[in-house]
C-alpha cells in the first residue's frame, strides 16, 4: 500500500494465494491489482452440491473511493457459469456474513460471469426488484479482452452506481437494504409481542407504517414467532364478511408461513360457527410450530373500520363489532397470538360506542404515532443513498430537511430525487445554494402533499378543516376547536404536522400550510366571532 497506511494504492496484500483460482481469473485479478488494492483471495462458496462460485475482495485506491464515493472492501464473484441464476446472489448474502460488518461495502458488489446477456439478465434483476443491492456486472471475455483499456472498469462502474434513483421509492420497502430510522419502533414491537401485549401504530399516508410492518415479519422469525400480514386494502380480504374475513386470516397465516395442515373449510365458518373454527385453526398452527406465538398484522385498517370502510358491511353494518368481538374473545383465553394495528387514525380504538354497542377495541391497544425523522436519521438516509448515486451532501443540508419537512422521510427522498434529476453529472456536490433552487421547484409538486394529507380530507374532515384555520392564521377558531376536541390536536401533533410551543400552535411542516393555502384560497374565511361559534356548535354537535 505504498508505505503509507493512509493512502491506498494498487497492487496485492502479501497473504494473497491464487491457488484455487483458473487461468481466466487470474488474469481477470492482476488486471483489477493494476487499479485497486487486493486485500483477501477469498475461497470457494458452495450453494448446493453443484454450484461452486469464487471471490476475492479489494479496497478501492484513493481516485476510484473519491470519484464513486467508495470507502470499504468491494466483493469480486466469479460465476463460471454460461447461464446467470437469480439464487448467485445469495453467494454475496453468504460473503457477507463471514465479514465483520463494518469491513465490506454495501452499495455495490461485482459479480464476473460467463453469461454473454449478464447486464441484460441485472438490468431486469433491478427493474423487478428495485430494492434489490447494486451489481456491477462483467463477463469474463469482456475483461480478458480489454486489458488495455484503463476507463473500462471505470465506466462501467458509473453506469450501475448512477442510473438508478434511489430516492425514488414510491412502495413500502419490504427488504432491510434501503430500511433507515425504524429499528427502534421494531424492537419495541417485538417485545410487547413477547410480553403478549398488542400494538398499533398510526401515521400519514408514506411515514413508513408499512414498510415497519415488513421490518416486524422480517424480524419475528428470530425471536421464535411467526407473522401473517392481513393487507385490509385487499378487497379478498374487505370484501367479506366478519366470519368468512376470519377465515381469511387463517388462510394467509398457512400460505404466508409454508404450513401444510388440514384446517376448517370456508363453508365451515358460518356467523354462529366462525369463532369455534377461528380458535380450533389458530390453535393447531400454534401446535404446529411448536407453541410459536403467532403476529397477526392488520395494516391499512381504515378499510375495515366503521363509518369510513370500503363496504357497507364494515362501514354501517356491524360486521366490526362482530369480528374484533370474536378475536378479543380468543385473545383473552389463549396465548396464540397477538396483534398489531397499522392506519392513518387511532380513532377505531379510541372511540368506546359505536352503533349503539360497545366498542371491543375501546382501551385494549395502546399505540403510537409514526414520528419523523431526526438529524441523525435523516443524515443516515441521506447520506448512504446519496453516496451510492454520487451525491454529497453538505452538512448543513440534513438540519435544513427536518426543518422544512418534519423529518417526513417521504417527503425528504422526494425533494432529494428532484435534486437527482436536475442536476444529473456525477459525483455531484449538493450545496445550500443547491438545496434552495430545488425547494423553490419542489414547492409546485402539489401532488406530494395532497398524497401525504389527502387522507385527511377524504376520511377525517374535522382534523383537515383544523388545519386550515391555522394556515389562515385564525388562532381563535383553531383554539376553540383546540378546547373543544383535544384528541383531534392530539392527532395532528402526532401526525407531525403541527408542534406546539409555549400557549401556540404551528405548522411544523411548512410544505403543508403552503399546499393549504393554495388550494383553498378562494374559499370562504369565517371572519366573525358568530360565524366562528356556530360552525364549532354545528361541529361539536356532529
Amino acid at each position: 500500500m505504498g508505505g503509507n497506511m493512509a493512502k491506498v494504492t494498487p497492487g496485492f496484500h502479501k497473504n494473497i494465494n491464487l491457488g484455487h483460482f483458473n487461468s481466466d481469473e487470474i488474469a481477470i485479478i492482476n488486471r483489477f491489482a493494476g487499479e485497486q488494492y487486493i486485500t483477501n483471495s477469498g475461497k470457494k462458496v458452495f450453494l448446493s452440491e453443484t454450484s461452486e462460485y469464487k471471490f476475492f475482495l479489494f479496497k478501492p485506491t484513493d481516485n476510484f473511493s473519491d470519484a464513486f464515493n467508495l470507502e470499504l472492501e468491494i466483493i469480486v464473484l466469479f460465476s463460471n457459469y454460461e447461464t446467470f441464476e437469480p439464487r448467485t446472489l445469495d453467494a454475496f448474502h453468504y460473503i457477507y456474513s463471514q465479514f465483520e460488518e463494518y469491513r465490506l461495502e454495501k452499495i455495490c458488489s461485482i459479480l464476473i460471469s460467463r453469461d454473454p446477456n449478464i447486464q441484460a439478465r441485472i438490468t431486469d434483476l433491478i427493474r423487478n426488484d428495485p430494492e434489490s443491492p447494486n451489481i456491477i456486472p462483467f463477463t469474463y471475455t469482456e475483461l480478458l479482452q480489454t486489458k488495455n483499456d484503463s476507463f473500462f472498469i471505470r465506466n462501467r462502474f458509473r453506469k450501475y452506481l448512477y442510473n438508478r434513483d434511489l430516492f425514488d421509492f414510491s412502495s413500502p420497502l419490504k427488504k432491510d437494504l434501503y430500511f433507515y430510522g425504524r429499528n427502534k419502533i421494531i424492537n419495541d414491537i417485538l417485545n410487547r409481542h413477547k410480553a403478549n401485549e398488542n400494538f398499533g401504530i398510526f401515521g400519514l399516508r408514506r411515514t413508513g407504517k408499512t414498510s415497519i410492518v415488513f421490518g416486524v415479519q422480517r424480524a419475528i422469525s428470530k425471536i421464535d414467532s411467526i407473522s401473517v400480514i392481513i393487507d385490509c386494502q385487499n378487497t379478498s380480504f374487505s370484501n367479506r364478511s366478519w366470519n368468512k374475513a376470519l377465515f381469511y386470516i387463517i388462510t394467509e397465516l398457512k400460505k404466508q408461513n409454508n404450513i401444510d395442515i388440514v384446517t376448517s373449510l370456508e363453508i365451515d365458518y358460518s356467523a354462529e360457527n366462525a369463532g369455534i373454527c377461528f380458535e380450533n385453526d389458530i390453535k393447531e398452527i400454534y401446535k404446529y410450530n411448536k407453541n410459536r406465538k403467532i403476529l397477526i398484522a392488520f395494516d391499512e385498517i381504515e378499510r375495515i373500520t366503521f363509518n369510513i370502510a370500503s363496504f357497507d358491511h364494515w362501514k354501517t353494518e356491524k360486521d366490526f363489532i362482530y369480528f374484533w368481538q370474536t378475536i378479543r374473545s380468543i385473545y383473552q383465553k389463549t396465548d396464540y397470538f397477538t396483534i398489531l394495528i397499522s392506519g392513518t387514525n387511532p380513532n377505531c380504538i379510541e372511540q368506546s360506542r359505536i352503533l349503539n354497542d360497545d366498542n371491543p377495541l375501546f382501551n385494549q391497544i395502546s399505540y403510537m404515532f409514526i414520528p419523523g425523522f431526526d438529524i441523525s436519521q435523516v443524515r443516515e438516509m441521506v447520506r448512504k443513498l446519496g453516496r451510492i448515486m454520487g451525491m454529497r451532501f453538505q452538512e448543513t443540508i440534513y438540519t435544513h430537511l427536518v426543518e422544512d419537512f418534519g423529518g417526513h422521510p417521504f417527503l425528504i427522498r422526494q425533494f432529494c430525487s428532484l435534486i437527482n434529476k436536475e442536476y444529473p453529472d456525477r459525483p455531484f456536490d449538493v450545496s445550500k445554494n443547491i438545496y434552495l433552487k430545488i425547494k423553490e421547484k419542489f414547492s409546485e409538486k402539489t401532488e406530494y402533499i395532497k398524497m401525504i394529507i389527502g387522507v385527511l380530507e377524504e376520511n377525517y374532515k374535522d382534523e383537515y378543516s383544523l388545519l386550515q384555520y391555522l394556515a389562515r392564521e385564525d388562532e381563535e377558531t383553531f383554539n376553540n376547536f383546540a378546547i373543544e376536541l383535544p384528541e383531534m390536536i392530539r392527532h395532528l401533533i402526532g401526525y407531525g404536522i403541527i408542534v406546539k410551543t409555549n400557549d401556540s400552535y404551528c405548522f411544523q411542516i411548512e410544505e403543508i400550510k403552503n399546499y393549504i393555502l393554495r388550494v383553498d384560497k378562494y374559499k370562504k374565511l369565517l371572519k366573525t366571532d358568530a360565524e366562528r361559534w356556530a360552525e364549532v356548535s354545528e361541529r361539536r354537535n356532529e
